[in-house]
């Protein structure tokens, strides 16, 4: 039985780093996900919106009305976590959720004129954001291309 803070082994050869917390991709990844959640949750304030109601709205904005199917697949949310945020959202009067016309299965959701509206109050969301990463909108972008490729890359070894 070792000591609080004792090593038991230290570690040898080029593997020696592999297993130290500061080497982790997945840790820098995820303490950078929970800073930018800090800032987003401040520059979201006055809109009343939460980063994922952020997220939906983003893309009502960009495409129109989309099945939730559809939603779901492109912000990479299950149904069991983008149904309750539309329900917020249609409470808050910023979305609609319809049956399709053409499938009953299918629900149709899309912004409401309030929700449209909330887009202009957004535009300076993206601006804060860029201030406070403190970084050239180019490193942000050539960073958003890598994280990207790591992205697909990673879901295509989930996938195999």
């Amino acid at each position: 039985m070792t000591r609080h803070g004792a090593n038991p082994r230290p570690p040898h050869g080029e593997d020696a780093d592999l297993l130290l917390l500061d080497q982790q991709i997945c840790f820098s990844l995820n303490a950078a996900s929970r800073a930018f959640g800090g800032v987003y949750r401040t520059a979201l304030k006055d809109l009343g919106l939460t980063y994922p109601q952020y997220l939906v709205m983003l893309v009502l904005w960009e495409d129109g009305a989309l099945p939730v199917k559809q939603l779901g697949e492109r912000l990479r949310l299950d149904s069991g976590t983008l149904s309750p945020l539309l329900k917020r959202l249609e409470a808050a009067g910023l979305v609609t959720r319809e049956r399709s016309p053409e499938d009953e299965r299918s629900v149709i959701v899309d912004a409401t004129a309030a929700g449209r509206e909330l887009r202009e109050g957004a535009l300076a969301v993206p601006r804060r954001i860029l201030a406070a990463a403190g970084l050239p909108l180019d490193d942000l972008r050539a960073l958003r291309g890598l994280l990207d490729r790591v992205t697909a890359n990673l879901d295509a070894a989930a996938g195999a």
